[in-house]
């Protein structure tokens, strides 16, 4: 579950929403070997998980080389709950004066992408499925992406949704 109070989020559904964003980029399993996701670097050609320790900075800001990602050569340093890319970090870390890379400053982030897409609006009203449609270009792992990776479908994230819900209510 996010780490971010609901005052913070703006509501339930925000929370449910982030919950949803996670086990799409991350998945049940990954969620649940980790720190729910917040400590998860991307998963490379080898597909095993790994993880880092240090919330203090965004793990690929130190120089880091990015990951390979698929046979192709595609590289990634996505990193956390929702899989945050170093690239954007230094801006949204000033932008919001987020003091490190831990979980709230994830959930913080990942509000702030989600309302760049002008999706809030639609999550705070329950309307998810536009919402998904809107956040698209940011999270890979949504349907219609069109990044080249994994998408979910659907009916599937409205289910991982309305269960995040049901243990918020």
């Amino acid at each position: 579950m996010a780490k971010i109070s609901e005052f913070l989020a703006g509501s339930e559904s925000v929370l449910a929403f982030l919950d949803t964003i996670a086990w799409s980029e991350l998945g049940s399993d990954y969620l649940k070997r980790s720190d729910d996701g917040y400590n998860v670097i991307v998963t490379g050609v080898d597909g095993k998980l790994e993880l880092f320790t240090d919330y203090k900075v965004h793990p690929f800001s130190g120089g880091r080389k990015s990951k390979q990602i698929n046979s192709r050569g595609l590289t990634s340093n996505a990193s956390g709950r929702y899989q945050q890319m170093l690239r954007d970090w230094p801006h949204y870390r000033d932008l919001l004066k987020l003091p490190d890379f831990g979980p709230v400053s994830q959930d913080r982030l990942a509000i702030q992408h989600i309302s760049e897409c002008r999706a809030l609006p639609d999550v705070i009203a329950g309307r998810i499925e536009p919402a998904i449609d809107k956040c698209r270009n940011i999270w890979a792992s949504l349907p219609g992406a069109g990044y080249g990776q994994r998408e979910h479908r659907m009916q599937d994230l409205l289910a991982v949704y309305a269960r995040a819900l049901k243990v918020l209510a």
